[in-house]
C-alpha cells in the first residue's frame, strides 16, 4: 500500500483545554488551548510494519540456510539461563489461533497499547488495516513488546480478511451496534481474529458487513464503550478463559512454529547474533552440530 501523505492541520490549530483561574472578584472558568501533536505516516508505518518470524531472511547467512535449532544451539551460550527460561515460558503460552486486527487507527498510543495487550495474552500476530492519513502521537508505548510479535500491515479490509480466512480464521468484530452478541455468549475457542475499529467510529461498515460474527462487551455505566486497548484486553481474556476451560492450556504453537519463533527470538536477544552464526559456520558448524 503506498503511504498516504500526512495532512498536517494549520499551524495555529490547537485543542481546547478547560481550566480555572483566580481573577478579581473570585475564581473564573476559562478556556485555554494547547497544541495537539500530529506525526507523519512514517511513524505509524514503523509501528505496524515489521519483519515477521516467517521471513526466510532470518535463516539466510550468505548462501547458507541455517535451520532454527542450529541457530539456537549456536547462540545459547551467549544467553543467560534466566533469559532462556523466559523465552521458554512465553513460548509455552503462545498462540496463533487468536489474532488481533486494528482498523483505521489514528493514535499511535492506542495501537501500541493493543500490541502490548496482545503480547500479554500470548497472541503472536497483530494485523493493522492502515487506512488513516492523519496520525496522533501519544506517550504510551509498546514497551518493546512489538519486538516479539509478528506485525502485518494491510491496505484495506478486503485484503486483510481474505488472508485471515485463507488461514482458517473466523472474523469477529467488536461492535456496540444492534445485533452484536455479548462476548460471554459466543464460543471463542475457535480460531478467531478479533477486529477493533478506530477511536471515534469503531469498526467500519465494510468490516462489519464482512465479519462472521459481531460481539459486544456488556456495559454497566453511562459510557457505551471502552478504550480500544481495554476492549481488546477484555475480549482476549474471555477467549483465553474459554480456551483454558476447554483445553487446559492456551498455548498452541506447532512444534515447527515454536522452533522458528524461538530461533528468531534468540537472534533478537543476542548482540551481534548474526556475527556469531557466521563465525560458527566458518569454523565448520554443520547441520547437526560442530564438526
Amino acid at each position: 500500500m503506498p503511504d498516504a501523505g500526512c495532512r498536517i492541520p494549520d499551524a495555529g490549530y490547537q485543542m481546547p483545554v478547560a481550566g480555572w483561574r483566580l481573577a478579581v472578584g473570585g475564581w473564573r472558568f476559562l478556556s485555554t488551548v494547547s497544541p495537539m501533536e500530529y506525526v507523519s505516516s512514517d511513524e505509524m508505518f514503523e509501528l505496524v510494519h515489521g519483519r515477521r518470524t516467517d521471513d526466510p531472511e532470518w535463516f539466510m547467512f550468505g548462501d547458507t540456510v541455517v535451520v532454527p535449532n542450529d541457530i539456537v544451539s549456536i547462540l545459547a551460550p551467549q544467553m543467560s539461563e534466566s533469559r532462556k527460561g523466559t523465552i521458554e515460558r512465553v513460548l509455552a503460552d503462545r498462540t496463533d489461533n487468536l489474532t488481533v486486527v486494528v482498523e483505521g487507527m489514528v493514535d499511535l498510543g492506542n495501537v501500541s497499547a493493543v500490541m502490548r495487550t496482545a503480547d500479554g495474552f500470548g497472541v503472536q500476530a497483530v494485523h493493522a488495516i492502515d487506512t488513516a492519513d492523519v496520525y496522533k502521537r501519544s506517550r504510551r508505548t509498546t514497551r518493546g513488546t512489538d519486538k516479539w510479535i509478528d506485525r502485518y500491515r494491510w491496505a484495506d479490509v478486503e485484503a486483510c480478511f481474505r488472508y485471515l480466512r485463507s488461514d482458517g480464521y473466523r472474523i469477529v468484530v467488536a461492535d456496540i451496534g444492534d445485533g452484536a452478541a455479548p462476548i460471554n455468549d459466543i464460543d471463542l475457542t475457535q480460531r478467531s481474529a478479533f477486529v477493533f475499529g478506530n477511536e471515534l467510529e469503531g469498526v467500519s461498515h465494510a468490516a462489519r458487513e464482512a465479519a462472521d460474527v459481531a460481539v459486544t462487551i456488556p456495559m454497566a455505566g453511562f459510557a457505551d464503550s471502552f478504550n480500544i486497548s481495554v476492549a481488546a484486553a477484555i475480549v482476549l481474556f474471555e477467549a483465553k478463559r474459554q480456551r483454558w476451560a476447554r483445553f487446559g492450556t492456551s498455548g498452541d504453537l506447532s512444534e515447527s512454529d515454536t522452533e522458528r519463533v524461538r530461533a528468531v527470538w534468540y537472534l533478537k536477544s543476542v548482540r551481534e547474533s548474526r556475527l556469531h552464526i557466521e563465525r560458527a559456520l566458518a569454523d565448520g558448524y554443520g547441520s547437526t552440530g560442530i564438526e
